[in-house]
């Protein structure tokens, strides 16, 4: 864990009143309102601050807390307390969008610093930050915007303009909740604290990295988000590239959250913008996911009969960096996979023969590290050892770590510990301003020229062409 934050999360952040704009909706329901409970539970919430959901629908006060209770009881990871409940009930209020809603919005609240969560589509902030402009609700509030931020490099500038408007950047907090998760944040602690990796972790020693974010759900009831945004958008823009910036970024001077922002975008930079000759996109067509047949993505909800939006997409990538200069970045995503699994490989390079002339080994598998992201969070490292017997023959075994069984716990949720870092007004997991935009300047070739799109089953690994994306190597997970 980074210094500055195990420090911070000792103690329940200063009073400050949360907002949730768009409380109604999925975001706020499935992982916002859960989040804010459970740190209530350890007591790492701000022991003074209203709660308030804000949104377009006419829930009422009690209507709020009612939906509150029933996000909680079905989607806290600790379950329902009724004392930490009824702790909470006094805090949480509502606030209709309507056309007085700022001020009303206003009134709500008590404190003099606040967080205010904007859970709502890219278009409607604009108008959002221009009515807490106009509420005089601008001073003490720090922003969390979701991704994707922006829908391509123009917009992302254009809001990011829309923002500063109003905000300092040192206000504003882009959420990328892969970044919570303890096993992106262990990329860190794993590099740098362990010296005998991170003298292997260069051109030098590693033939390539792949990395994976599989799906076996669909796109649910996100139709009309989908077509739109598309899979590119969606995970490879933020999530992968956040992964691959901890992955490959440079020691920091310190721990400090500017520190390791700056040499995050540092690498960003580094990397090459997609070639387009180097990707695949795919579509899942109807097929079996756990024995259960499942319709194909044109068949979806608000999804186009003849849609080409892609719910795969593959790529090979590069960082022009003195440290991963010619190494290869394969990564990969998609809906309806086999199963979910984000993962990240590093593969050594195969070790020469010379040492086993004149026995019967005639190959090397070489060593590779697996850092498991989701589910069942860990770490394995395969290397080889000799089989038991009087002849020379090699056997490739494992070393594994797993969180569950190392600390006899689960880790937190990652929308817990970014709000709470929002709370206390650290950086550390969230994205600049320039490394927001530099992303797009990544991955617009492949928005820009899309390759075809292949079709592939669902519960399949994607399309044929994505094994020959990588060819002669094989995924890991296959």
């Amino acid at each position: 864990m980074i210094k500055s934050r195990t420090a911070m999360a000792l103690k329940p952040p200063p009073p400050q009143d949360i907002v949730i704009m768009g409380a109604s909706g999925d975001l706020s329901q499935r992982k916002l309102i859960p989040a804010i409970y459970n740190l209530a539970a350890v007591s790492l919430l701000p022991v003074e601050g209203q709660i308030v959901g804000f949104a377009r629908t006419d829930l009422g006060e009690q209507g709020f807390r009612d939906l509150a209770r029933r996000s909680i009881q079905e989607y806290s990871r600790t379950g329902f307390d009724e004392t930490v409940w009824a702790g909470l009930v006094p805090r949480i209020k509502y606030v209709k969008n309507d056309d007085h809603s700022y001020g009303s919005l206003k009134r709500v609240l008590r404190e003099n610093e606040r967080l205010v969560y904007l859970a709502i589509p890219p278009s409607a902030l604009p108008d959002t930050i221009t009515g807490l402009h106009d509420a005089e609700l601008s001073q003490g509030t720090r922003i969390v915007v979701e991704k994707p931020f922006g829908h391509d490099l123009a917009s992302a500038r254009e809001l990011n303009h829309a923002i500063h408007k109003v905000f300092h950047e040192s206000q504003v907090f882009r959420i990328d909740h892969y970044l919570g998760k303890e096993t992106v944040q262990n990329i860190l602690v794993f590099r740098f604290g362990n010296s005998v990796f991170e003298r292997v972790w260069n051109r030098d020693a590693v033939d390539h990295v792949q990395l994976t974010v599989a799906e076996s759900v669909g796109i649910e009831s996100r139709g009309t988000y989908f077509e739109d945004a598309g899979i590119l958008r969606d995970i490879v823009q933020n999530h992968v590239l956040q992964m691959l910036s901890l992955l490959t970024m440079e020691p920091p001077s310190n721990v400090a959250p500017e520190a390791i922002r700056d040499e995050k975008i540092k690498v960003i930079r580094a990397m090459r913008p997609l070639n387009p000759a180097r990707t695949v996109r795919g579509q899942y067509t109807a097929g079996t996911i756990d024995g259960q047949p499942v319709q194909g993505y044109r068949e979806e909800k608000d999804v186009s009969p003849e849609s080409m939006t892609e719910t795969f997409f593959a790529a090979q990538m590069e960082v022009d960096s003195w440290r991963w200069a010619g190494v290869p970045f394969f990564v990969r995503t998609g809906k309806r996979l086999p199963r979910r699994a984000t993962e990240i490989v590093v593969q050594f390079r195969e070790p020469p023969l010379c040492f086993f002339e004149g026995t019967d080994v005639t190959h090397l598998p070489s060593d590779h590290l697996v850092m498991r992201i989701q589910p069942d969070e860990g770490i394995q490292f395969a290397f080889l050892a000799k089989k038991p017997g009087p002849e020379i023959s090699v056997q490739p075994v494992m070393m594994e770590f797993d969180y569950s069984s190392s600390f006899m716990t689960s880790p937190p949720e990652a929308y817990e510990r970014l709000l709470h870092d929002v709370m206390v007004g650290d950086h550390t997991l969230f994205m600049r301003e320039d490394a927001a935009e530099r992303a797009w300047v990544v991955v617009e070739p492949a928005l820009n020229n899309q390759a075809p799109t292949c079709m592939y089953p669902a519960g399949s690994w994607g399309p044929r062409e994505a094994d020959q994306l990588i060819a002669p190597r094989k995924w890991h997970l296959h």
